[in-house]
């Protein structure tokens, strides 16, 4: 697996004055309209999006339908094709999604919950506050993701939430290290000072001032993580690891097709463009956002 690495870009800033979400957002809807790849990968991932939530209203049928029809090429009867046990590919894909983003974006929420407030803290009081958070960030960050993913997993046991859980611990650290770099910069400025000086309490100042100014390298930071979120889930579940059977995800998916790559060649490349579409999505709009949110490149 192959993990994007995201230092994030500098703190917003501008005379003195914090950044409003509005202002981020803006910048968003810019990128939105210049960039027509953009434009496709939000759709991409919007079009997953609404096959997570509705995906019984999506589906033509029931994923876990057995039929005689095994294995047979794509058709209009199944626009996918069938699997070893006659059922429908793009149902199950369908319903696979909802496994993949639920995961994925309770992970990352996760991680967001413990990662940014570590950050803030060690960042904003350093001494033994910041020696003491950070031991655990490099010592976390020491395993690579897949390795600490199975770890995790063998040790509470395979099930959503250990995915959950293993996902929030792997990208927590990393959080904690792209806040707590902004916030280093950001404690330093006049605005800081002079809110110090007006008596507002270290947890205004954190919460009012500085956090705004790190939503843009965290948001950013999101989307990089959804995609990897992605590709561990995947991962775990290809390895039997992850969301276990009768549900279907894609990894799974993959497991079961690499039996009949000749045979039924559909049934492999549905499950693996599936996770190189939407991986690819997030990543690039991860990318897109962060050159159109950093104020280094402009």
């Amino acid at each position: 697996m192959v993990e994007k690495e995201f230092t994030g870009p500098q703190p917003l800033v501008v005379s003195g004055v914090t950044p409003t979400i509005s202002r981020i957002w803006k910048k968003v809807v810019f990128t939105f309209r210049a960039d027509p790849l953009f434009l496709v990968s939000c759709s991409v991932v919007a079009m997953i999006t609404v096959c997570a939530v509705f995906p019984t209203m999506i589906a033509p049928e029931n994923p876990d339908r057995i039929s005689k029809l095994s294995l047979q090429p794509p058709s209009r009867a199944h626009l996918l094709g069938t699997d070893e046990f006659g059922r429908d590919i793009l149902s199950r894909i369908i319903h696979s999604a909802q496994v993949e983003i639920s995961v994925s974006s309770l992970g990352v929420a996760l991680a967001v919950l413990v990662g940014v407030p570590m950050g803030l803290f060690a960042g904003y009081y350093g001494g033994k506050v910041d020696l003491l958070l950070s031991h655990i960030q490099e010592s976390m960050l020491a395993f690579p993701s897949l390795l600490f993913a199975i770890l995790v997993v063998n040790a509470i046991g395979a099930s959503t939430q250990s995915i959950i859980i293993t996902i929030g611990m792997i990208y927590a650290p990393r959080f904690m290290r792209l806040v707590r770099g902004n916030v280093l910069v950001l404690k330093k400025e006049e605005y800081i000072s002079a809110s110090r000086a007006a008596g507002s309490t270290d947890f205004r100042i954190c919460f009012s001032h500085i956090l705004p100014n790190c939503q843009a390298p965290v948001i950013v930071q999101i989307s990089l993580a959804m995609s990897v979120a992605i590709l561990i889930e995947s991962g775990l579940s290809y390895l039997g690891l992850g969301v276990q059977p009768p549900t279907a995800t894609w990894g799974t998916m993959l497991k079961l097709a690499q039996t009949y790559p000749k045979q039924a060649p559909w049934y492999v490349l549905a499950p693996g463009l599936s996770i190189f579409a939407v991986c690819l999505a997030f990543n690039y709009i991860g990318d897109s956002l962060r050159d159109n949110l950093d104020p280094r490149l402009h």
